[in-house]
């Protein structure tokens, strides 16, 4: 009677050919499931790949903006017009603030430029007065201060600075950049949000 050893080849080229194959063979299957159990662990872990996450704030809940359309400094209506299918990109400085205002207008000019041919899509909102020297883009709404909007920015009163919020067409703040942010950033959420539209 034979025992299991007793059909294993004996021979150094036999024994080394067979520890080829197991090799062979875990490899293949380490191709197969090693990434499944990376995505696994990512998924289990909450952890994302970091091209998938947005520079801003996600925020959550969304504040409703709708039923309180804002004005321009005349008096006139800024209608939302989710039809018209444009973002915009909200400012509401605390009074005083002059030269970090300069500086934010100047970057959300560049910003609003560099949006090419999509550039038509986004308005830049603007509460309140403009700092002398302040960027003037062709997207920029001068509108009148409002309490009413103001309340339902979240964290606007930050002690860093000026925070600004992205609002999307149907007029729900979607997304906070706290002070100091980087306006490549900014530029890169909306670029993937307007080709979403």
């Amino acid at each position: 009677m034979t025992t299991p050893t007793d059909t294993l080849p004996t021979d150094p080229a036999s024994v080394r050919q067979r520890n080829r194959n197991r090799l062979v063979l875990i490899l293949i299957a380490a191709f197969f499931f090693v990434p499944m159990l990376v995505a696994g662990i990512l998924r289990f872990t909450d952890h994302h790949p970091a091209v998938t996450r947005q520079h801003g704030e996600l925020l959550d809940p969304k504040p409703d903006l709708r039923r309180l359309p804002p004005s321009f400094v005349d008096g006139k209506p800024y209608p939302w017009q989710p039809q018209a299918r444009v973002w915009r990109i909200v400012v509401a400085p605390q009074p005083g603030c002059l030269d970090a205002c300069v500086k934010l207008s100047r970057e959300l000019d560049t910003v609003w430029q560099l949006f090419g041919k999509d550039a038509d899509q986004v308005d830049i909102l603007w509460f309140g007065a403009l700092p002398e020297g302040a960027a003037r883009p062709p997207s920029l709404r001068l509108l009148a201060d409002s309490q009413s909007t103001r309340a339902r920015l979240p964290r606007l009163n930050d002690p860093a600075g000026t925070p600004v919020y992205v609002i999307d067409p149907n007029g729900f703040v979607i997304l906070r950049y706290a002070p100091g942010f980087e306006p490549g950033g900014l530029r890169e959420d909306l670029v993937k949000l307007l080709k979403l539209m």
